[in-house]
Order: C-alpha cells, then sequence, then structure tokens
C-alpha cells in the first residue's frame, strides 16, 4: 500500500512538473511574440485555485484532475475580439510566430532534461561501467566467447562509459541487422572483439526485459565472494570461509551479492542449504541462518560481507560547471534520437510494441526513482521530459506537431485549411491517441498480469 501511494504521488509531482514546463513554453514565448493569454492552466477539469495577475489579466489555475494542463490563447476562431486586443489573437499573429509558440513547448521539456542532467553531471553520478556477468550456456553471449567480468568498452565505434549508453548502442545494433559488434577488455587490460549475433531474432529481444535474458548475460554487480566473516556467525560456524563464493541458498540462485542479502532476509532462523564454490569445486552445506532486528523487522542475518574489490568496475562521473552543460546537451541529444528510431522501428515491426508504457507503468519507475533520492528522480523525469517533447513533435492533428504542420500547410498556400480538413484530421489524431493509449494500458495490465 505504502509503495502504491508513493508511486503514485511520485506520478503526480513528476507529470504535474513535466506538464507545467510544457505549457510554460507555449505561454512565455507566446507573450513574447506579443499573444494575448488568456489562462494557464496545471490540470484539467475544473479550477480549484485560481488567481489573476498582469496588465492582460491572465487566469493562473490549478486544476482538478492533475495529468496534464493547458494555455488557453485569444483566439479570433472562438468568437469576436476586442478592438483594444485586435492583432494579437494567435490565429491574428504571423506565421512564423504560430510555429515558434508551438515549439517552444516540447523545447522547453528538452531544455529541462538538459538542466537535469547538467545538475547530475555536477552533483556526480555513482556509475557502474558497463561489464559482464554471469553467461549463459549455449547463449548468443557465449557463443560471442563472452567470459564473466569482461568490461564492454564500446558498441561498434562508439564508446560507452555507462550502461544507458550501452543498452542505447545494443538495441540501435541489435534492430539494424541483429548484429551487435563489441570491444571487451579484461581485468589485465587485455583488449578484443567480438560479435553478438541474433539473426532474425532481434524483434523478440525488443520486448521488454528481454534483453539479457535474449542474448543470454547478465550485467555484472559484485559476486556473493565471502570477504570477512563475522565472528560466531552462522556462515563462520558452518565453514564457510574467506573466498568462497555463494551461488544458491535454500535452492535459490544467488548470481551476486544483492541477490544474497534478499534471499537470507527473509529466512530468518531457518536451516537451509547453502552451495558455493571453493578453488574451482562446488559444496553444500547446512545453515542455519542467524536473526537480528532492523526497524522492528527480524531479519535474516548469515553472517558474511561481500567482496570490496570493486573499484575498476564502480566510478563517479563528475564533470565542472561548465563541461556539465555539454555532457548534458550531448545526453539529452542521444536520448532524443534513440526515442525517435526506437518510434520509428515500433511502426515498422522491427522494436517491440510491449514497449510502450502506460500511466501505470510510468508511476512504478516514478516510485522507483523517487524512493531510491533525488538523483534517479531527477534521471527519471528527464527521460520522460524527452519522450514527452518527442511525442508532441509528431505529426498528430491534436499534437503540437500537427498543429505545426497546419501552420506550415496555411504558410504554403496562403490561406488556412478548410473546416473539414481540419476536424477530419482532428477525429484522425483522436482515434490515433486512442490506440496508443489502448496498446499502453494493454501493455500495463499484461505486465502486471505476467
Amino acid at each position: 500500500m505504502g509503495d502504491a501511494l508513493t508511486s503514485l504521488l511520485a506520478f503526480i509531482v513528476a507529470i504535474s512538473v513535466l506538464v507545467a514546463v510544457h505549457e510554460y513554453g507555449h505561454y512565455i514565448v507566446g507573450r513574447w511574440t506579443g499573444m494575448k493569454v488568456l489562462r494557464f492552466s496545471i490540470g484539467f477539469g475544473k479550477p480549484l485555485i485560481t488567481w489573476v495577475r498582469g496588465p492582460d489579466r491572465t487566469e493562473y489555475c490549478i486544476s482538478a484532475i492533475p495529468l496534464g494542463g493547458y494555455v488557453r490563447f485569444l483566439d479570433g476562431r472562438e468568437g469576436p475580439i476586442d478592438p483594444e486586443d485586435e492583432g494579437r489573437a494567435f490565429n491574428q499573429r504571423p506565421i512564423p510566430a504560430r510555429i515558434t509558440v508551438l515549439l517552444a513547448g516540447p523545447m522547453f521539456n528538452f531544455l529541462f532534461a538538459v538542466c537535469a542532467y547538467w545538475v547530475l553531471f555536477l552533483n556526480g553520478i555513482p556509475t557502474l561501467q558497463p561489464a559482464v556477468g554471469d553467461v549463459a550456456h549455449d547463449s548468443y553471449a557465449a557463443q560471442a566467447g563472452l567470459e564473466f567480468g569482461d568490461k564492454i568498452v564500446a558498441v561498434g565505434d562508439v564508446a560507452t562509459a555507462d550502461w544507458e549508453s550501452t543498452l542505447v548502442n545494443i538495441f540501435d545494433r541489435l534492430v539494424s541487422d541483429g548484429r551487435v559488434p563489441l570491444t571487451l577488455e579484461t581485468d589485465s587490460g587485455e583488449q578484443r572483439r567480438t560479435t553478438i549475433d541474433v539473426g532474425e531474432d532481434a524483434a523478440r529481444l525488443t520486448e521488454p526485459n528481454m534483453l539479457f535474458e535474449g542474448l543470454g548475460f547478465e550485467p555484472w554487480q559484485p559476486p556473493a565472494v565471502i570477504s570477512e566473516l563475522v565472528e560466531d556467525g552462522a556462515a563462520a560456524g558452518a565453514g564457510l570461509a574467506v573466498g568462497d563464493r555463494i551461488t544458491t541458498v535454500d535452492g535459490q540462485p544467488v548470481k551476486n551479492y544483492g541477490d544474497l542479502v534478499d534471499v537470507v532476509s527473509v529466512r530468518a532462523g531457518k536451516q537451509v542449504a547453502v552451495e558455493y564454490t571453493r578453488n574451482g569445486r562446488s559444496f553444500v552445506v547446512d545453515v542455519v541462518i542467524g536473526e537480528q532486528e532492523v526497524d522492528g523487522e527480524v531479519r535474516g542475518l548469515l553472517g558474511v560481507r561481500g567482496s570490496t574489490d570493486i573499484g575498476a568496475y564502480f566510478y563517479l562521473r563528475k564533470f565542472g560547471p561548465i563541461e556539465s552543460i555539454s555532457q548534458a546537451a550531448q545526453r539529452t541529444w542521444t536520448s532524443t534520437l534513440f526515442t525517435l528510431r526506437m518510434l520509428g522501428r515500433m511502426v515498422t515491426g522491427d522494436v517491440s510494441i510491449k514497449n510502450i508504457s502506460g500511466p501505470i507503468h510510468i508511476a512504478e519507475f516514478a516510485g522507483d526513482s523517487a524512493q531510491r533520492g533525488l538523483n534517479e528522480f531527477l534521471a527519471f523525469l528527464a527521460l520522460v521530459s524527452i519522450s514527452l517533447g518527442v511525442l508532441n513533435l509528431l505529426p498528430v492533428p491534436v499534437l503540437d506537431g500537427g498543429q505545426i504542420v497546419y501552420q506550415t500547410i496555411e504558410l504554403a498556400k496562403g490561406s488556412p485549411m478548410s473546416e473539414r480538413s481540419q476536424i477530419l484530421g482532428q477525429q484522425f489524431g483522436i482515434l490515433a491517441l486512442i490506440l496508443l493509449m489502448s496498446f499502453a494500458f494493454y501493455n500495463d495490465i499484461a505486465r502486471i498480469l505476467g
């Protein structure tokens, strides 16, 4: 219940912030280009709070449904205009000014992403070097010769510094021709090149949560190798030693130290079989899990500490104020292009439409990122802001991109499109959005039902 409430609140905050940024772009550029703004609203429906400001007596509102917002300009198509406001209506301003106003919303979303990434790079982003974890037998990764601990230093000709850039480039290569060329580096610094070839299986691997499973390897995480034993702890009493790598607990696979903590914490006081490797050989021992009380909750305790030798894989990406700007702009540009390519490939069928997320899935991401801290939530906001900017630029009549198409046609032919054409366009746009939302809700429900 608590997680659901956190997700809901984080989702409302995220949507409210990003919509406010988007609509503020329309609002401020509209004012700069001489348009009269009648209302600026965060949320839809009945206004809950309204205040009037400025010489134009603009209404600023917070409305009942916090899932959107809008800016209402004076428009001669909606009714007569007072003589003192002649020339200030949206449809009376020059077409380039109208197009600029329509572009401003998405552009402010991209600008927000740059600002968010700037803060992240300035603060420093704890980064896990993209590296190979456990490799499944007879998998694409195994056939390509990937080994545990290999660092991924490049995908094709593109150097990779973190998992985000690595995944973007793996996806790009995957959907292009089903071949992912990698440059790998061992602990000793030796580099080699290899290619993961999935052939015609690429589209299946673009489905949510299928990439690593389909390729056949896990992202590297600190393995469950014992670096220290707690005196009189459960592990020490059972004969486990420093250097042992735990592989299963009570039949549950343990791929990394995080898995070990998760499996042990819910088995307080129980006797379980612990499988481990020592000097290349496998052993099994029975262990009675210890107990500890944390915040009033009893959790299992094995009495071990994991390896601290992760410096080669973990580092802090941090830049100065000026360099952070270029890094933030580059990250925003890369993410924008990737979003556009993925949308195009969904249309052509090269990427699964199961990747379309609805509000339920987005809310889950919002809640998870909010619980991890400000940096994670900022990164989430940046990605969603980029998606919002890209989607609004699509040439769908009810979106900014569609309205830009209308204005461009009017500029080319010297007169507005016929009312019938605009109505048909609006109907098409609404139908397209309903279909998109239906796919998104279906995917959300399918994820919930497994």
